[in-house]
């Protein structure tokens, strides 16, 4: 199993980035995906989540409006659209392959991760 973050990097507050995840090694369409961030001095922090089939999405309260997370199985690859980037949003982004999905509570258990993507929002 490999997952591979690309499209971080730092922007001003207001901007957008898309950042995507190339998995490899596994059937990409049979797993529901997430992404994930750990900001500096902080514990990871559950972002937004996608299931297989009709792509059921979740996202934390404070991303809600302005993230957007999208897959291709066709592609083997998870994105996520980040909107109205604010200075809170800064941290390592990376994607999980998900194990147990727990819609009524937010809660997702993963076993794989990836490397990450930094993500830097300042003026």
């Amino acid at each position: 199993v490999q997952l591979v973050e690309s499209g971080g990097g730092m922007v001003q507050p207001g901007g957008s980035l898309r950042l995507s995840c190339a998995a490899s090694g596994f059937t990409f369409s049979s797993y529901d995906m997430s992404w994930v961030r750990q900001a500096p001095g902080k514990g990871p922090e559950w972002v937004s989540h996608i299931s297989t089939g009709r792509g059921r999405t979740d996202y934390v309260d404070s991303v809600k409006g302005r993230f957007t997370i999208s897959r291709d199985n066709a592609k083997n690859t998870l994105y996520l659209q980040m909107n109205s980037l604010k200075p809170e949003d800064t941290a390592l982004y990376y994607c999980v392959r998900v194990t147990v999905s727990d819609y009524a509570r937010s809660r997702y258990e993963y076993d794989y991760r990836g490397q990450g993507t930094q993500v830097t929002v300042s003026s």
